[in-house]
């Protein structure tokens, strides 16, 4: 992970940066990018407050969550999301997740707040619902989500132009497909009080559903990623950076070349150092995750943009409709 290259927005419009995009998702699944416009101030404000949120009781909580609408919107409880069995996929040579197999239900909290508009008419409604503001934050929610949230979606939206000219497309072939997308600031929150033991799973083996995740920094280490060649490796985001992972859309968007990226949240022996240390100051024992995700148009089709041996592994097939499928295999649905 130390060879990873940082891939900077000032340099994005350069086709060799461009080049950087293509050949970090391919190689790695993943890319590490350093963006001015996004600073650790309005990180920590949305870290701080989502800790605030989760902090309250499981009942009042609980008032923010939409079963009917997939979860897809306000808050989903810990112990709802069943990551999808990939133990088959534990195969000699890849590194063994600490999840168990088959894998237990998660010990996460999750709030999803939609980023940026939504289509008029869709044959997908539920993937489009109305949003859930909590009732203790209403007079600042709002602000708060926006804020963090355009800035990560604006980051993917400049990074998805590049990675299409480096993969010699035109520039706009992701952006359009983009537009009018469920996208969601999709906050997790884990009790560490409760589930601080050492190898406590907080989200179990997975890929990602959605185009492109996108993460800003956490208080708390713990997230483990796999590369191609099936080593798992520990996240380590530098100062000022974000960190975005290939998900199924991308990986059905480039007939494979592009693979989405599998990944677990666990407690680790560093997890343990900062929670000691926050023990000593007083301070949340609450881990959020500061994620983005970042999806394609629920009414357009999937399929492979560019020529790959694999695409006949990628049939055509509506965003919306993948999504569901997904949500159906994570109990979601």
């Amino acid at each position: 992970m130390d060879t990873l290259p940082i891939i900077s927005m000032e340099d994005i419009h350069k086709l060799s940066e461009s080049k950087k995009v293509v050949e970090s998702f391919h190689t790695y699944g993943i890319i590490i990018v350093r963006d001015s416009r996004v600073n650790e101030e309005d990180n920590m404000c949305f870290l701080d407050t989502m800790e605030k949120y989760f902090e309250q009781t499981d009942e009042n909580k609980k008032k923010d969550s939409r079963p009917k609408q997939f979860y897809q919107v306000g808050v989903t409880p810990s112990f709802i999301e069943q990551p999808r069995n990939h133990c088959k996929n534990i195969i000699p040579g890849i590194d063994r997740p600490v999840t168990l197999c088959p894998p237990s239900k998660d010990a996460k909290w999750r709030y999803f707040w939609k980023i940026g508009e939504r289509p008029t008419h869709t044959q997908f409604p539920e993937l489009n619902a109305e949003q859930v503001i909590p009732e203790l934050f209403k007079d600042t929610w709002a602000h708060t989500m926006n804020t963090w949230g355009n800035k990560l979606f604006d980051s993917v939206w400049d990074i998805s132009g590049a990675l299409a000219r480096g993969l010699e497309l035109p520039e706009n072939s992701f952006q359009e497909r983009m537009l009018r997308g469920p996208h969601l600031l999709a906050p997790t929150g884990t009790d560490l009080k409760r589930f601080g033991g050492l190898h406590t799973v907080m989200a179990g083996y997975h890929y990602d559903l959605n185009f492109i995740t996108c993460h800003g920094k956490s208080k708390f280490p713990g997230l483990y990623i796999w590369l191609r060649n099936g080593k798992r490796v520990p996240v380590h985001i530098p100062d000022g950076c974000l960190l975005m992972q290939a998900g199924k859309q991308l990986e059905w968007l480039t007939g494979g070349y592009i693979k989405a990226g599998f990944h677990e949240v666990v407690v680790s022996k560093n997890t343990k150092k900062v929670i000691h240390d926050k023990i000593q100051r007083g301070e949340s024992l609450w881990r959020i995750s500061s994620t983005f995700f970042s999806h394609i148009r629920s009414d357009t089709w999937l399929e492979p943009l560019i020529d790959s041996e694999e695409r006949p592994s990628y049939p055509r097939i509506k965003a919306g409709k993948q999504v569901q499928q997904e949500l159906e295999a994570i109990d979601l649905k």
